[in-house]
């Protein structure tokens, strides 16, 4: 409904450009604008300031039209996971064909395994840019979460940044969603960089430090545009951490130790690198870990900012945190938005081709820590798919940290399924970071550190500091007799029994040996 009436003094204070006013109606009518077949760029990361109603209201519109035989399916580009309300709601509605560049949804997750939704993993990095270059098709309808318009006309982010800007800017029509639930505080905190070009037009990015800010605190948009504007008042979807088990706190002890030993050698600064990490639970518990460290005076440029992150600000030893969007526990986000004010000048947001961007990774020396779900002997990492076919959830911005960064670690415990899957194995069934992407393993069992060792010395590092010892005898076996009869000896691997580890998976639910 557009009439006035409906219009709350809620998001009248949010809304401070009359001619935008105009443009306020409900999520059902905004979801009527979409057209079936079009390609859609919605707002969210890592569950953080995602659209809420429209695409509800789309996934209900989505099921009535294939009541009546008529199908109507969308293509959704996002920034990275959303949440229940966008990626649940189109997948059960079966409403989505295609869906880049990550998920970690568990319906959409099962469409794309049974070969019901196309699936583009690619490097976060790369979404925008390749929006711009068009290989991806042109974008009819962005949908985009927002706390606030300005009297200028100009949009306040919310919770995160992602793609925005470029959903905006190459959309053939905009939805705006101003959730009165985003902190008002919020404004002030972003840095929307709009000095990015495709070649030959490219310029250096000038951010030489992780808490710079080089751009603006608005996003800009056509009010022509615009075609609808919906009003929310619901909160983001944050899930809450585990208590960290003695696996994380062995992986982060590792780790810890690690880059102490890194600093008394002369390799790292007292205060470290920027530190980058990524989501979940032992990632976690490593950032919890650095607040009990040595190391004062940190900063970080990173994808996420998480619980321990936010503690680290709170304790002063993190002194800025640069990123895209939050990802907090429930009782985490409640603090920062009780206390956004003492956070508000040492957090930026950016869009995400600045938070992942390989210039300035590598400029300022990331120290990168990602999580994977296993590892080989030779230092390939799989951080996406089970088994080698399923997905789990995609590479997110790892790759664009990994290859870039100063040090450059993976981690994860050292077995899977109650100890029925070694997360070390001879060959990895899917590979997203090569080896030479690849500087240091951690598991609770140990780190390794890899750089300057050849393949043959990494086998030996890594299965002596970081499989399990369940599984270590096995894989001692393997490669002492893959040193004995490989085709070749730079990498040696009998390939077959390599990758046997899995198949004995699928086929008795554990790769211990028969």
């Amino acid at each position: 409904m557009r009439a006035a009436e409906t219009i709350g003094a809620g998001i009248m204070s949010r809304i401070n450009s009359a001619a935008h006013r105009r443009k306020v109606m409900d999520a059902e009518a905004a979801a009527a604008l979409i057209a079936p077949g079009s390609t859609i760029g919605l707002s969210g990361f890592t569950g953080s300031g995602y659209p809420k109603a429209v695409p509800l209201a789309l996934g209900g519109r989505i099921e009535r039209e294939h009541e009546q035989g008529r199908p109507f399916r969308v293509k959704v580009w996002t920034g990275a996971s959303t949440g229940p309300e966008l990626d649940g709601a189109l997948a059960k509605a079966d409403g989505i064909e295609f869906r880049l560049p990550y998920n970690s949804d568990p319906v959409a997750r099962e469409k794309i395994n049974r070969g019901e939704m196309e699936y583009f993993d690619m490097h976060l990095s790369q979404v925008a840019p390749a929006a711009w270059q068009g290989i991806l098709g042109p974008l009819d309808t962005a949908v985009v979460e927002i706390s606030g318009i300005r009297e200028d006309g100009s949009l306040i982010p919310s919770s995160s940044v992602g793609n925005n800007k470029t959903w905006l800017d190459r959309a053939s029509q905009v939805i705006l969603e101003v959730n009165r639930w985003q902190n008002p505080a919020l404004e002030g905190m972003h840095d929307i960089y709009y000095g990015t070009a495709l070649p030959p037009d490219r310029r250096p990015i000038p951010l030489v430090r992780a808490g710079d800010r080089i751009g603006e605190s608005g996003f800009r948009c056509d009010p022509d545009r615009i075609v609808a504007i919906v009003e929310t008042d619901a909160p983001d979807r944050n899930a809450p951490f585990a208590p960290a088990d003695s696996t994380d706190l062995a992986i982060a002890g590792h780790l810890l130790e690690f880059l102490s030993h890194e600093v008394a050698r002369g390799r790292l600064p007292p205060s470290l690198l920027p530190l980058q990490s990524g989501v979940g639970n032992t990632a976690n518990a490593v950032l919890s870990g650095l607040g009990e460290g040595p190391f004062h005076g940190m900063t970080a440029f990173t994808e996420v900012i998480q619980d321990g992150m936010l503690h680290l600000l709170e304790s002063g030893r993190l002194l800025s945190a640069s990123a895209t969007a939050f990802s907090l526990s429930p009782e985490a986000a409640h603090d920062l938005n009780a206390r956004m004010a003492e956070f508000h000048d040492r957090i930026v947001l950016r869009p995400q081709e600045i938070s992942n961007h390989p210039e300035l990774i590598r400029r300022l020396g990331c120290i990168a820590m990602n999580g994977m779900i296993e590892a080989d002997i030779f230092g390939s990492v799989n951080s996406t798919h089970v088994m080698g076919s399923r997905i789990q959830n995609g590479i997110g911005g790892s790759g664009d940290f990994a290859r870039n960064a100063y040090i450059s670690v993976f981690m994860s415990a050292s077995t899977a399924k109650g100890g029925r899957i070694s997360t070390i194995v001879p060959h990895a069934s899917h590979v997203d970071h090569i080896p030479q992407d690849v500087q240091v393993i951690v598991t609770e069992q140990g780190l390794a550190d890899l750089r300057g060792l050849s393949p043959k010395q990494r086998a030996t590092l890594v299965i002596e500091n970081c499989a399990h010892p369940d599984y270590r005898p096995a894989l001692a076996d393997y490669y002492a007799r893959a040193r004995r009869e490989s085709f070749g000896q730079q990498s040696p691997m009998l390939l077959q029994e390599a990758l046997s580890w899995h198949d004995r998976f699928v086929r008795t639910g554990t790769m211990k040996p028969e």
